[in-house]
């Protein structure tokens, strides 16, 4: 509104100003030596106004063939980077769904039009990925590493071209040059503090976590869970060689994560040869309750030293009445309250306290059963029995970090690297695949082992070729019947009448019962999966096409400002050239 009425305002003085001149009498005269001119004003004011104009049209043609060829450079360079961009756009869309030639010409297209741009240099780099050709990838990262906006990148290029090659050292090397250019770049902390864990070198390990948490890679429960599992490990690592540090080192472990297994089994050691034996308790107590282990069952039953095997068989029934409610039960307690009655001779409680898993075992179930059968009544053929049943049983749970099971406990995966990745389950590779061949499996195995051995028949021979001994079939088992049988016998061989030929079987013949068990050869592996040919992309750049008024980029030299229209007295005086 304003804008109106200031528009109105000046028209109206614009008017008032020409009137005023119409109005004016006389002549206006202009004199230069000989040279004499006599006008009226209002003709002079109109003569004054178109030189003024011609002025104006001859400095605009003059500055517009001035800047001709400036803009006409302009102009290319603006084209010249837009198809630049197109080709990088499309080119990383083309690496997306694995067009290696489609990738490999937009690469050579970008790096005509755009040599400059990061992202022609990316395009270029992974393109050589795709296609297999390392020496040119790797070319291209030290390129991308000597430039400053894209040394972090050229140096995450080569380090997972160490990695392909299985060059661990030169891996972190390239990760720890990262570290210094940027301490908050994750997968460079994550490499060495991977590699110094696994060289044993727990202070620089430490040192790494340490600088994660200033960096703001992990809060503050993470890092004193992580520092809990590295001052773990080097207690572990010392126990033999500096029992001091390892003690101190095991001491602030467990202060900082106390459920954690060998921190609280290695704390109640040195608790208990200290005498500290209530302290040793508490510890393996509150380590238990979160994840019920037999090596914290193992440290219970032995926290007071020259106990007799009755009174580690009550703490450890002790240990196993406490966990919670919510895990009434549990199979851990049951194990380790048996094994401490097998020590001490205590089979009846054992087989008790067994009796619940033995129709459907795990391994270390059987080969307890194993050992009760062959230290209560010497019977080796039970104890053979129930040992082969442990090698068909199901696993009992392991140490277990993506997919690698270990006999032990570790700080760091040796798969990936990830500290504080071993957890203790069952594998899952060892978990069945369906319930019903489970069953009847296990079926058929229980009554192979409770038949009673079959006695020897001898039959006169008859007239006749002879025929092979044929093994008689085993009576069917009694019902609810699992106990193995008391000893391995032969089968019964019987000599048999000379047979007549079987009819010639129909020209179509049934198929082949399948067997009730496969070798481990005969199960379908899993398929690994493929490590990736380039770095993963969170996504394409968007694509601005071809326009002959691309935009201007971040990565391109502005050559001038584009104006736009103004408004009010600006916009005014610009439509008339001033």
């Amino acid at each position: 509104m304003l804008r109106i009425v200031f528009f109105l305002v000046l028209i109206a003085l614009a008017a008032a100003g020409a009137a005023w001149v119409a109005d004016q009498p006389g002549d206006l005269v202009l004199t230069a030596g000989s040279f004499r001119v006599s006008t009226t004003l209002p003709r002079f004011v109109f003569l004054l106004g178109l030189f003024a104009a011609a002025v104006v049209l001859v400095w605009s043609i003059v500055t517009t063939i001035w800047r001709t060829p400036g803009r006409m450079r302009r102009r290319r360079h603006e084209k010249r980077h837009a198809r630049g961009r197109h080709a990088i756009t499309h080119g990383l869309l083309a690496i997306g769904h694995g067009d290696t030639a489609l990738a490999r010409r937009h690469a050579e297209a970008a790096r005509r039009h755009a040599p400059n741009d990061p992202l022609a240099l990316l395009l270029h780099a992974q393109s050589a990925q795709l296609e297999g050709n390392r020496d040119e990838a790797q070319r291209v990262f030290r390129a991308m590493a000597e430039r400053e906006d894209t040394r972090l990148l050229g140096l995450r290029g080569l380090f997972i071209e160490a990695q392909r090659a299985d060059d661990a050292v030169g891996a972190v090397m390239i990760a720890e040059e990262a570290i210094k250019l940027s301490p908050s770049s994750t997968w460079a902390s994550h490499a060495v503090l991977g590699f110094r864990c696994a060289r044993g070198d727990w202070s620089g390990a430490l040192a790494i976590l340490d600088s994660n948490l200033s960096a703001g890679l992990i809060d503050k429960p993470a890092y004193r869970r992580q520092r809990g599992v590295l001052l773990a490990a080097r207690a572990l690592e010392l126990e033999t060689m500096d029992r001091d540090v390892a003690r101190e080192s095991v001491m602030e472990a467990i202060k900082l994560a106390p459920t954690l297994v060998p921190a609280a089994v290695l704390a109640a050691k040195f608790e208990s040869e200290a005498h500290q034996v209530r302290r040793a308790m508490k510890l393996v107590e509150a380590a238990w309750l979160a994840n019920p282990h037999p090596d914290l069952a193992e440290a219970y039953a032995h926290v007071k030293l020259g106990d007799s095997a009755r009174q580690r068989l009550q703490r450890v029934e002790t240990l196993a009445a406490k966990i919670s409610a919510d895990k009434p039960g549990h199979v851990e307690g049951q194990l380790a309250i048996a094994r401490a009655a097998i020590d001490a001779s205590e089979f009846a409680r054992a087989r008790e306290v067994l009796a619940p898993y033995v129709n459907d075992p795990t391994q270390r179930v059987a080969l307890l059963m194993a050992e009760i059968e062959r230290a209560e009544h010497g019977d080796s053929g039970r104890a053979r029995a129930w040992t082969l049943r442990a090698v068909r049983a199901r696993h009992d749970p392991a140490w277990t970090a993506d997919g690698y099971v270990s006999d032990r406990w570790r700080p760091v995966s040796p798969v990936t690297g990830r500290l504080d990745a071993f957890q203790w389950q069952t594998p899952v590779a060892s978990l069945p695949s369906g319930r019903g061949t489970t069953i009847e499996s296990s079926a058929f195995e229980e009554a192979m082992l409770a038949a009673p051995p079959p006695k020897r028949v001898t039959v006169a021979p008859s007239e006749g070729p002879a025929e092979p001994p044929v093994a008689a079939p085993a009576p069917a088992p009694a019902a609810q019947d699992n106990s193995p049988p008391s000893a391995m016998e032969e089968p019964a061989v019987v000599t048999a009448e000379p047979v007549q030929p079987a009819p010639e079987p129909a020209e179509s013949s049934p198929p082949a019962a399948t067997p009730v068990f496969r070798t481990r050869a005969d199960l379908a592996k899993p398929a690994l999966a493929p490590i990736p040919a380039v770095i993963p992309i969170v996504r394409a750049p968007d694509d601005p096409g071809i326009d002959d008024e691309g935009p201007s980029d971040e990565f391109t030299e502005q050559i001038g400002t584009p104006k736009a229209q103004a408004g009010g007295w600006r916009g005014f005086w610009s439509r008339w050239g001033a």
